[in-house]
């Protein structure tokens, strides 16, 4: 292509932004930088009715957290036009009226009354699919079936109207689509959709077409929910005799259900469990919530890896890829065909290979952070210590700090289930032992030295350590299970370890 590539990601501000439209995004940014091009957005907010307050504030938001920010948009302009089609509103209506002259739309003064009775005729008549189209628009008020003269005194006395597309009655509708290849639709199943409403706003249909037009959009990468409208996009570029600019379409697979049974929604992440927004949401007008991947404690970084391949796969058995690394692998052709099911367990596990992939330093905060919420200080070093404890057993940084609490607060209660079957006689004998050996030690302790010294105190008191090692972590951390525990010992260092076994032999009550 000799172009400049051009995509853009046009999202309605009528809400948050669906885990749909955040691959959507991804998708055109991902595109674009491997073709050395450019990434837009622009605001469709045409459907003033469903306009919400704060959604276009959350997709700048959604695609700044995901690093996918693009290179034109409305708080970002280039010099091609504006970036919200509200503020084009007057423009959008010279080049229906040029379709109208051109003999490819015409006005049309149907009332909502007139509209539904004849529904209801062909519902009666039997028609599968009732609609306004090449046939019945010849029994409509319309300005194909009015005088000329009395169509201009409608349009005078300022009478309510719509422009419809004048859709051909008999001819072949083809288009080449990057993902599916060539699709044949023939124009009599489809419908004379509306292009300038009542009310003097465009349809998606026209500003999608105009604004792809002046933007210089080479290539339209957007759901397969659109994939209908596709024929009379074409067309549209055939009648306003921009076919030779016309982008190339892709049209991609929908996120499906868990279990594969229809498309993913919000109602579906409630039921199950997960998010399907990138960010939390709140609608200030209705108090409507949603939660969000960022603060359930996904890394954007993973969140994106997820992202991509939720339809698109490298063609090989790679899963982990930085941004850079998916700009490079990226191409439209390994975009597959058929919906994709959402898998959170997925996303989880993308999440534990970038948060086990980070330093302790890059986590410590994460931990000095929640310790903080509870009122108590831990330096850098020992928040980096105690992310080496839990690093590997978390999927969430906000999972690490309760891990560990136990090493920076000594337990004061214990875990009663574990007290009562093996806090026992054995116990109780190797543990007063192994506490007066710590307290006896000067030399260097580290989770090796621990484990030697546990392991000979055992074999003196001629006690199989296996028997009480869940008694020996429950004195020193109140539960049952938890981190490596030699290395919690190293941490809190022989006087520490050795006060905490003679609290639990002075509080828990010996069991056999």
């Amino acid at each position: 292509m000799s172009r400049e590539v051009r995509v853009r990601f046009a999202p309605s501000p009528t809400g948050p932004l669906h885990i749909g439209g955040v691959r959507t995004a991804l998708y055109n940014y991902l595109f674009a930088r491997k073709m050395g091009g450019k990434f837009l957005l622009r605001i469709e907010d045409t459907d003033q009715t469903r306009f919400v307050p704060g959604a276009e504030d959350y997709i700048k938001e959604s695609l700044e957290w995901l690093g996918i920010s693009p290179d034109e948009s409305p708080w970002n302009p280039g010099d091609c036009i504006l970036y919200r089609q509200s503020e084009r509103k007057p423009s959008y209506m010279q080049y229906a009226v040029h379709l109208v002259e051109a003999g490819h739309a015409y006005y049309a003064f149907d009332t909502s009354e007139e509209l539904e009775a004849m529904r209801e005729r062909l519902t009666a008549a039997r028609v599968v699919q009732p609609q306004y189209n090449s046939i019945t628009r010849t029994q409509m008020k319309n300005s194909l079936t009015l005088s000329e003269e009395e169509v201009k005194e409608r349009l005078a006395s300022g009478e309510p109207y719509v422009i419809r597309v004048k859709i051909p009655r008999k001819e072949e509708v083809r288009l080449n689509d990057m993902i599916r290849g060539w699709v044949m639709v023939h124009s009599s199943t489809l419908d004379d959709k509306v292009l300038m409403k009542s009310d003097g706003m465009p349809t998606y249909h026209l500003a999608n077409i105009v604004d792809d037009h002046l933007m210089n959009i080479t290539h339209v990468i957007r759901g397969e929910e659109w994939l209908p409208s596709a024929p009379l996009h074409v067309l549209l570029y055939k009648f306003f005799g921009w076919e030779d600019t016309m982008p190339e379409f892709a049209h991609l697979p929908l996120l499906l259900k868990p279990d594969g049974n229809g498309k993913l929604s919000k109602r579906d992440g409630d039921k199950l469990g997960f998010p399907v927004f990138p960010l939390n949401w709140e609608n200030k007008e209705n108090g409507e919530k949603a939660s969000g991947f960022r603060e359930q404690g996904y890394f954007s970084d993973a969140f994106l890896n997820f992202l991509a391949f939720l339809g698109w796969n490298p063609g090989d058995d790679r899963e982990i890829f930085s941004l850079a690394e998916l700009i490079e692998a990226f191409s439209i052709e390994r975009i597959g065909k058929s919906g994709t099911k959402f898998d959170i367990a997925k996303a989880k596990w993308f999440n534990e290979q970038y948060l086990r992939a980070k330093s302790n330093a890059e986590l410590a905060p994460y931990v000095i952070a929640d310790a903080e919420k509870e009122g108590i200080t831990i330096l850098q070093d020992t928040a980096e210590a105690l992310v080496a404890l839990m690093k590997d057993r978390v999927t969430f940084p906000a999972e690490i700090w309760p891990g560990c609490k136990f090493v920076v607060e000594a337990p004061t209660e214990f875990e009663e289930a574990i007290a009562s079957k093996k806090w026992n006689t054995d116990a109780a004998t190797l543990l007063s032992a192994y506490a007066a050996t710590l307290e006896g030690y000067t030399g260097d302790f580290d989770s090796e030295k621990a484990k030697v010294m546990l392991g000979e105190t055992a074999e003196a008191k001629e006690i199989k350590l296996g028997k009480v090692m869940q008694a020996v972590r429950l004195a020193v951390s109140g539960v049952g299970a938890g981190p490596d525990l030699m290395e919690i010992f190293a941490i809190l260092g022989t006087e520490e370890v050795a006060s905490r076994i003679r609290f639990a032999l002075a509080t828990l009550e010996v069991n056999g």
